[in-house]
């Protein structure tokens, strides 16, 4: 049993290794970093920055994803290695096709004045003020401005999975016609007693202009993101995920939440969206 569980942790660590290596062959790992003119700290002052990882295919491409990760919400990013760590897994096991369809890959940061306590579960910053805010907008913006002006991007989509829909819808209305199109998976729409998603009961869907996408398995067992929910208000923008491997963690990285076991199935589906705006309305088993 115990020589099992060996092989098949070597297994893993030789599949992370052989994608990690694929995605690098294809890609350059660029990281962004912006002043943001603010201050935070009470009683010594640093300086706030925007971080992101922008993960640019080798041949030359006009089209970036933004996506902003799950729980804890927030990225920490302080180098071009914590790319790996903050991508959701449909995204992450599957870069080489987004890269191959020429599409950039942008890993999204809270700034440094909305970091929480590190290594926590559940999120103790980057709440919905700030997600639902202006300045959270504006912060994205200067990211934007950035791909733009020194890696000739112009066509941005953001994608936010789990607690990070809370950004993704929130910038789909805020940000308006600077986006292509944004899309949403597992949404998260159950406020939480430690103080996140409180915005989302209410939020105005009807504001939006872009084009949306909402992904969503039909069987996810997270507390805050039921299916019935989103089937809800989505109408014709919910691409119905069906089948998976229902272990783990039902919030977590793995899971129905996170397409665990169909992941290259959602990776296609979302590729097929930002590449022609038409997808499946149900995919998997």
């Amino acid at each position: 049993m115990l020589s099992r569980v060996l092989i098949l942790l070597v297994l893993t660590i030789l599949l992370v290794l052989t994608i990690a290596s694929s995605a690098r062959a294809q890609s350059t790992d660029v990281l962004i970093e912006v002043d943001r003119g603010r201050t935070s700290g009470i009683f010594s002052k640093s300086a706030v920055f925007q971080r992101a990882i922008l993960v640019k295919p080798k041949k030359p491409t006009d089209t970036a994803l933004l996506v902003f990760r799950g729980v804890p919400g927030y990225a920490m990013i302080e180098s071009v290695k914590d790319r790996h760590r903050n991508l959701p897994s449909f995204i992450r096991l599957h870069q080489r096709l987004y890269l191959q369809e020429g599409i950039s890959l942008v890993v999204m940061d809270c700034p440094t004045d909305q970091w929480g306590s590190r290594g926590d579960y559940l999120p103790t910053s980057c709440f919905d003020r700030y997600r639902s805010s202006k300045e959270h907008a504006d912060d994205v913006r200067s990211v934007l401005a950035r791909l733009r002006d020194e890696h000739g991007l112009s066509k941005f989509y953001v994608l936010g999975h789990s607690q990070g829909t809370i950004s993704s819808r929130w910038l789909a209305r805020n940000l308006g016609a600077e986006i292509s199109g944004s899309i949403h998976s597992a949404s998260v729409n159950i406020p939480s007693t430690k103080g996140f998603a409180d915005s989302m009961p209410r939020f105005p869907y009807d504001t939006i202009k872009t084009p949306i996408l909402h992904v969503h398995n039909e069987l996810d067992s997270c507390r805050g993101t039921p299916y019935e929910l989103v089937a809800k208000y989505a109408g014709e923008n919910l691409l119905t995920v069906r089948g998976g491997i229902a272990e783990g963690d039902p919030c977590g990285g793995g899971h129905l939440h996170s397409y665990q076991g169909i992941e290259e199935i959602v990776a296609k589906a979302v590729i097929a969206w930002i590449k022609s705006g038409k997808t499946d309305r149900v995919i998997g088993e």
